[in-house]
């Protein structure tokens, strides 16, 4: 099973994009982020022409997550499953697609970090957990994946130094990282790439991408039993060139 994860920073902009690319690669599951749709705009007759079942959960003009499949589709969860209050944005979608429960995720940003919303940003991410932990156990097949806004380590920045004191590094952060990675959860990249300083997000000012100033913040993980059978992961820079791109690139996992 082929899994790739987008922020596609408004798929209304971006939909042919995402339907070429989607030809070109042939994912069996893509979740998106940033769809900025609601759901009633959608587009999902153009994914199940492309043979794809679709699972949207969107707010319009901000946020926005999906899931699309051509591996089967069940179970659709929106929000948060684990009791506690349900978020106010459109941020997390869950579904199961071919024997994995999957979960496409868009993290709250942070902004700075005496602004409310990274106080926001680390209560999602412990309910992100809490989440996970309602639905599955450590041993299931779990994939939870998505723009975390969060860089999980200083090799994941292509220069630590420009962000001390910021957001998408802080040490808060990325302990809950790690506390979902102590669950169970596996970085399906770093495991075939671990001294890489590959990106998935570049800002589109002053040349960024081409200059090669970027973070990864757009996560697989997933649990071990999953991660046995990932037998390959890698950024696709190739959708972040050319004509209008996202300022994200996706990220597949192939599963045997």
């Amino acid at each position: 099973m082929r899994l790739a994860t987008w922020n596609v920073n408004s798929l209304k902009a971006r939909l042919g994009r995402v339907e070429e690319w989607l030809a070109d690669v042939q994912p069996d599951v893509l979740c998106m982020q940033e769809t900025k749709l609601a759901d009633d705009a959608f587009p999902a007759l153009s994914f199940a022409a492309l043979g794809y079942e679709s699972a949207h959960y969107g707010q319009g003009q901000w946020n926005g997550v999906a899931i699309v499949s051509r591996v089967g589709l069940t179970d659709v969860v929106v929000n948060f499953a684990d009791g506690g209050d349900p978020d106010p944005d459109a941020r997390i979608i869950t579904a199961v697609c071919g024997g994995v429960r999957v979960s496409s995720v868009y993290v709250p940003n942070g902004r700075s970090l005496d602004d409310d919303h990274y106080q926001y940003k680390l209560r999602w991410l412990k309910q992100l957990r809490r989440h996970v932990a309602a639905l599955n156990e450590p041993t299931d097949q779990v994939v939870v994946t998505g723009d975390f806004n969060v860089a999980p380590a200083d090799i994941d920045v292509y220069d630590p130094s420009k962000f001390v004191g910021a957001t998408h590094v802080s040490p808060a952060e990325r302990a809950e990282l790690s506390a979902l990675c102590d669950w169970g959860m596996v970085d399906l990249f770093r495991r075939h790439h671990a001294d890489a300083k590959l990106y998935s997000w570049w800002d589109y000012r002053a040349g960024d991408f081409h200059q090669g100033r970027g973070l990864r913040i757009d996560l697989v993980f997933g649990t071990t039993s999953v991660a046995e059978r990932c037998e390959f992961a890698i950024v696709d820079r190739n959708a972040r060139k050319g004509q209008s791109p996202s300022d994200h690139a996706p990220v597949i996992v192939d599963l045997t």
